[in-house]
C-alpha cells in the first residue's frame, strides 16, 4: 500500500489526474459539436451524412464497455497510475491519426470507415480512462470532501467540452465553408493530440493512490468475478445513475447543436456559441453539487435531480425549437445545469459502491455499460425519432423517461445514508 499523500502532494496529484479528463471529453464532444462539418468531410454532402456521423459515434460507444472491463481488470491488478498512462497513450495516438485522415472527396467511403475505426479506438480508451480517474480521485481525497473532489472529474471533462466547442465556434465563424471542410477541421484534432501528450507527461509524475495495494495470493481471483459475486447491487445502482447522467449529458447538451440544425436554426456558429455557454454552466454547477452531496448525502441530491429531469427537459427542448435566441439561451442553460448536477453527484455515488479490490471492474460493469447504452446511441436515436415524428419535445421525453425509472429504482435500492466503502 502506498503511503498517504501530504497536503501539497495530494493537491498536485488530484489536480494532475482530475484535469486529465479534459482530453477524453474534448475529443468526444468535438465529434458531436462538429458533427455537421465532420459529416461533410467523411461522408459527403448529402442528406444521410449527419445521420451516418451520429451512427458512427454510437458504434464507437459500443467499445466503451469492452475498454472499461479490460482496463478495469488491469487497473485493479496493477494500479490506477499504469492504467491512466496506458489509456492516455492510446488516446494521443488516435487523435494524431485522426488529424491526418484523408477526406471523402479524396478516398470516398473509406474515409468514413477510417473515421469510425478511430472513434472505436477512442471509445475503447475512454472506457477505462474515466473510471480510473474517478477511482484515483475517490481513493486520494479526504473522506469528508470526496463528493467535491470526485466531482472535479466531471467539471474538468466539461472544460474539455468548452475547449472543443469554443475552438469549433472560432473556426466556423472565421473560415469559409471551403477552408473549413478542406483543412480547418484538422486543427482541433492536432490541438487534442498535443493536449493528450502533455497530460500523459504530467501523469508520469503522480504517485499511486494510498488505498491501492497489489493483490495478495489469497486475492488472486478476478476482480471482475469479485464484483459480480459480492457487489451486484452496486453494479445496478451505478448503471442506473450513469444512465441518467449519460442521457442528460449527451442528449441535453452535446446533441443540442445538431438538434438546432434539424429544427430550423441555420446559424451553426450561433449554436456552437450557445453550447459554449452551456459548458460554462456545467463547470460552475458541478463542484457546488458535489459539495452539496458531501453535506446532505448522495441520495437526496440524486432524487431531487431525478424529479427535475422528469419534466424540465420537455419544456426546454420546446423552447429551443421555438427559434427565439433568448428563450433558447435560458433552455440550454437549464439543460446544462441538470446534466452537470447529475454528473457531479454520480461520480462519487458510483465510486463508493465498490471496494478498492474491484472498484474499476465494478464501475466498468455498471457505470460504463450504462454510458455505452444511454450515451453514444441516444443522440442518433433522438435525431431519428425527432425527424420521423416531427415532435420537438422528443429529446426531452427521452430524458424524462429515464429520469422517472432511475428515480423509482434509487428510491428503493440506494441506502439513505452515504456509504463510504473501505479497502477489502
Amino acid at each position: 500500500m502506498s503511503p498517504p499523500l501530504s497536503g501539497k502532494a495530494r493537491v498536485i496529484a488530484l489536480a494532475a489526474v482530475g484535469a486529465s479528463t479534459v482530453v477524453e471529453w474534448y475529443d468526444f464532444t468535438l465529434c458531436l459539436y462538429f458533427a455537421p462539418t465532420l459529416s461533410r468531410v467523411f461522408f459527403g454532402d448529402n442528406a444521410q451524412a449527419l445521420g451516418s456521423t451520429l451512427a458512427g459515434f454510437a458504434i464507437a460507444y459500443l467499445m466503451r464497455p469492452l475498454g472499461a472491463i479490460l482496463f478495469g481488470l488491469f487497473g485493479d491488478r496493477h494500479g490506477r497510475k499504469p492504467t491512466l498512462l496506458l489509456s492516455m497513450a492510446a488516446m494521443t495516438f488516435a487523435m494524431a491519426v485522426m488529424a491526418a485522415l484523408p477526406s471523402y472527396q479524396q478516398i470516398g467511403a473509406f474515409a468514413g470507415w477510417a473515421f469510425i475505426l478511430l472513434r472505436c479506438l477512442m471509445g475503447f480508451s475512454v472506457g477505462g480512462e474515466y473510471t480510473a480517474v474517478v477511482a484515483y480521485l475517490y481513493e486520494s481525497a479526504p473522506p469528508h470532501r470526496r463528493g467535491l473532489v470526485t466531482s472535479l472529474a466531471a467539471a474538468a471533462s466539461e472544460i474539455g467540452g468548452l475547449l472543443a466547442v469554443g475552438l469549433c465556434a472560432l473556426l466556423t465563424r472565421n473560415l469559409d465553408a471551403a477552408s473549413l471542410d478542406g483543412w480547418g477541421w484538422r486543427l482541433p484534432f492536432v490541438f487534442g493530440a498535443a493536449l493528450a501528450g502533455t497530460i500523459w507527461l504530467a501523469r508520469r509524475l503522480v504517485p499511486e493512490t494510498p488505498a491501492f495495494h497489489l493483490p495478495s495470493p489469497s486475492q488472486s481471483g478476478s476482480p471482475l468475478g469479485y464484483a459480480l459475486r459480492h457487489e451486484r447491487k452496486g453494479i445496478a445502482i451505478g448503471f442506473a445513475i450513469s444512465a441518467l447522467g449519460s442521457i442528460s449529458y449527451y442528449v441535453g447538451i452535446t446533441y443540442v447543436p445538431s438538434y438546432m440544425a434539424s429544427t430550423g436554426w441555420h446559424d451553426q456558429a450561433l449554436a456552437l456559441e450557445l453550447s459554449t455557454m452551456a459548458a460554462l454552466v456545467v463547470i460552475t454547477i458541478t463542484p457546488a453539487v458535489g459539495l452539496l452531496s458531501d453535506v446532505i448525502g448522495r441520495k437526496s441530491v440524486l432524487l431531487t435531480l431525478c424529479v427535475a429531469c422528469s419534466f424540465l427537459p420537455i419544456a426546454m427542448f420546446n423552447l429551443i425549437a421555438g427559434g427565439a435566441t433568448g428563450p433558447a439561451l435560458a433552455a440550454i442553460a437549464m439543460l446544462a445545469a441538470l446534466a452537470g448536477g447529475v454528473s457531479a453527484v454520480g461520480a462519487i455515488a458510483t465510486a463508493e459502491q465498490f471496494s478498492t479490490l474491484s472498484r474499476l471492474s465494478g464501475l466498468a460493469l455498471g457505470a460504463t455499460t450504462a454510458t455505452a447504452v444511454f450515451g453514444g446511441a441516444t443522440p442518433y436515436l433522438a435525431h431519428a425519432l425527432q425527424q420521423s415524428t416531427g415532435l420537438a419535445e422528443i429529446p426531452g421525453l427521452m430524458i424524462a423517461g429515464v429520469a422517472i425509472a432511475v428515480g423509482l429504482f434509487l428510491s428503493l435500492a440506494m441506502p439513505s445514508r452515504r456509504v463510504l466503502r473501505q479497502a477489502q
